[in-house]
């Protein structure tokens, strides 16, 4: 027996002990584990989008240390969550671990979180593409870039990630696998472009520390805090290496380091790149007021021709961001349906037997996410004296959704072990040891922190929605789903025999038929 098999065998008894079949197909390797996350957080997205948020409210100073700040607990974060995937290698990941911590009402209330947060993050994601895209597509074609072509290129750019990841897993790895490197690759083009070609010398060092400007109405500090999001937002959807878990091979190792490494290197290449892109920057405050900031300060570091080349460049690990989102998402949303955590579960848990993807889950992630931007666009229609941006709505929407579900099973995790429930023996091969409460306590706190400042104003209107979604969970929960949810505790009463019916079911037919099966019981 290869080693690839005895890997394969040994991680489908892990998942069928569990009580789930191994339906999705596993095939990403470590590398590709770290690649989805790497390439979600995607230093060329959070960071580009927002950059002029950031530059606006906390000046230069917001590069040189709020993003430091930022990576330092978010790696913290990503510590704790890394441990409770060696423990749990499961798809429905963060609302699977409350409900074996806790309880699967627990569970329920972090999977919708959770699933809130994802909608944020993929609208935040490709409408940043667009917000990308469409000016410099209007260059070429001539016609005038306004809110509502940036919809209707958004609409086209989250079509393309839906096609893409309904044809299967194995085209999608390969591809993360690529934008892994060109994400990479961008950074260091952008760097020494900047480094060598700007025109004029750069801002000295000092520059990129400096505290104290600001370019809004607001006193620094306080306009610091609240330029925070746009490192915080970058740092989201590391969970994904959680969520692809059961297409992983050696999940319990392979997972935790790429939860935790994803955050490290976005953290050292993005440190790198936003260094050199404000040292070049020749007027702020012009900066600030233009449309797009970035976009600003590399067409007058670099030049019209030559800055269109990188920004072009920069939009298409934009996309490839955008891309491995809706692999995250869309796994999510399967494995809770798989528990029958959502309306019309039954639809949502199929697997294309042609191509062993969820298909049906991953166009809900791509409807979903595109009834955000044009819940927000008509909003802004009607109200066209409105201060909010979209970009910041669906960022802030993404940072408090995907946090809070961040913390609850670190918060179940250390009551468990206060009361003996979780000891050393459940402690998968990748743990924290004697540090682990201490961490997960920094961790706790840092989200408390950030999910306060992510919601008071000027993104007020994030947690008017976010309290908005809240009070329909509980009205969700009170009327049908506190007495109908199993939770994934009921998948521990399923028999072997038919966990073995259903992998045959897959394996006996791997190319032919799209309609695809359902989870029943």
């Amino acid at each position: 027996m290869s080693t690839q098999t005895h890997h394969h065998d040994k991680d489908k008894q892990d998942l069928n002990k569990f009580g789930y079949a191994q339906e999705l197909l596993r095939s990403m390797g470590g590398f590709s584990n770290f690649a989805i996350s790497f390439s979600i957080i995607s230093i060329l997205t959070g960071a580009v989008s927002l950059y002029g948020h950031g530059l606006t409210y906390g000046g230069p100073g917001m590069m040189g240390f709020g993003w430091p700040l930022v990576a330092l607990f978010v790696m913290i974060v990503a510590a704790s969550m890394a441990e409770l995937a060696s423990a749990i290698p499961t798809a429905g990941a963060l609302y699977h671990w409350a409900s074996i911590l806790r309880n699967k009402r627990w569970g329920w209330y972090t999977a919708w979180i959770n699933l809130i947060g994802q909608i944020g993050i993929v609208a935040g994601i490709d409408y940043s593409v667009a917000l990308f895209a469409d000016p410099l597509l209007s260059d070429v074609f001539g016609y005038a870039s306004t809110e509502t072509t940036i919809l209707i290129c958004f609409a086209v750019i989250l079509l393309s990630h839906g096609i893409l990841n309904h044809i299967g897993i194995r085209s999608v790895s390969r591809l993360n696998d690529f934008s892994a490197w060109y994400h990479i690759a961008i950074v260091l083009v952008l760097v020494v472009s900047l480094a060598f070609f700007s025109k004029g010398s750069l801002n000295s060092v000092d520059y990129l520390f400096k505290v104290g400007e600001t370019f809004s109405d607001k006193p620094y500090m306080f306009a610091f805090l609240i330029g925070l999001l746009q490192a915080q937002w970058t740092f989201t959807g590391f969970d994904a290496s959680a969520h692809t878990i059961e297409e992983t091979v050696n999940p319990r190792v392979r997972a935790p380091w790429g939860i935790f490494t994803s955050v490290a290197y976005s953290f050292f290449f993005g440190f790198i790149m936003l260094a050199f892109v404000t040292l070049s920057i020749k007027d702020a405050g012009a900066a600030t007021g233009a449309d797009n900031a970035f976009i600003y300060v590399i067409s007058e570091a670099l030049g019209g021709t030559f800055g269109n080349v990188i920004l072009w460049l920069v939009t298409a690990a934009m996309w490839f961001c955008g891309l491995s989102s809706i692999t995250s998402f869309s796994r999510m949303m399967y494995a809770f349906s798989r528990d029958k955590g959502m309306p019309l579960s039954k639809q949502w848990a199929q697997i294309s037997k042609k191509f062993r993807t969820p298909a049906k889950a991953i166009w809900l992630a791509v409807i979903l996410s595109f009834l955000l931007a044009l819940v927000d666009y008509i909003i802004k229609q009607a109200n066209p004296g409105t201060t909010h941006t979209t970009i910041a709505f669906m960022t802030a929407v993404s940072v408090v959704g995907l946090y809070v579900a961040y913390g609850i099973p670190i918060v179940l995790k250390m009551m468990a072990k206060a009361q003996g429930k979780f000891q050393a023996k459940h402690l998968g091969p990748w743990h924290l040891g004697k540090y682990s409460d201490f961490i997960g306590t920094l961790a706790v706190l840092w989200i408390v922190f950030i999910s306060v400042i992510m919601v008071i104003p000027p993104n007020e209107m994030a947690g008017y929605a976010l309290g908005g979604m809240v009070v329909l969970l509980i009205i969700m929960d009170f009327a049908y789903y506190r007495k109908n949810f199993p939770g994934p505790q009921a998948a521990l009463n399923t028999s072997m025999a038919e966990i073995l019916r259903r992998e045959k079911e897959l394996e006996s037919n791997p190319s032919g038929g799209g309609s695809g099966i359902s989870h029943k019981g």
